[in-house]
């Protein structure tokens, strides 16, 4: 069993029901329910996707035998940072080491781009996605936004040069 993952256009209609699943699911764990069409609809209105692409970040979507199954973006902040976003593998191939590999392509792609750091915010909630950061060698570290739904900051050191993960 395999994944690959690859740079894809955000609004590629597989990056873009990737998408749709990422919102429907932060969402509904937020809210304790599940998130209607018409409430993801909204959240991905003016959501910033578009920084998504060159020459501000990058996309990257995971394919497991062939299936899209996780997607991950990259937003360039400065010189030396960029931020890891929207990191979502689909639940039923969790567990596979698709977001290790999105991790990686990710780290690959900022370091490609001169950045030596990475960093991230997350949720309480989002057990899993915080699991998947320290594994992958991300460190709690203050924080550095104010966002509505930030409560974890994560950044890496990225070596020049040295593998991801």
């Amino acid at each position: 069993m395999t994944w690959t993952v690859a740079p894809e256009p955000v609004d590629s209609a597989e990056a873009a029901l990737l998408r749709r699943d990422y919102y429907g699911e932060v969402a509904g764990r937020y809210w304790g329910r599940q998130a209607t069409a018409e409430e993801i609809d909204e959240g991905l209105t003016d959501d910033g996707a578009e920084l998504l692409a060159a020459p501000s970040g990058a996309f990257v979507v995971g394919r497991f035998e062939g299936r899209a199954a996780a997607c991950a973006g990259l937003v360039l902040v400065d010189a030396d940072t960029a931020e890891l976003t929207r990191v979502f593998v689909r639940p039923e191939f969790r567990g596979t080491g698709g977001g290790g590999l999105l991790l990686a392509a990710l780290e690959e792609r900022a370091r490609a781009l001169g950045r030596s750091r990475l960093r991230l915010d997350t949720r309480n909630d989002l057990v899993e996605a915080r699991g998947l950061y320290a594994k992958h060698g991300y460190r709690e570290v203050p924080a550095f936004n104010r966002g509505p739904y930030a409560e974890h900051w994560f950044a890496k050191e990225l070596a020049p040069g040295t593998p991801a993960g």
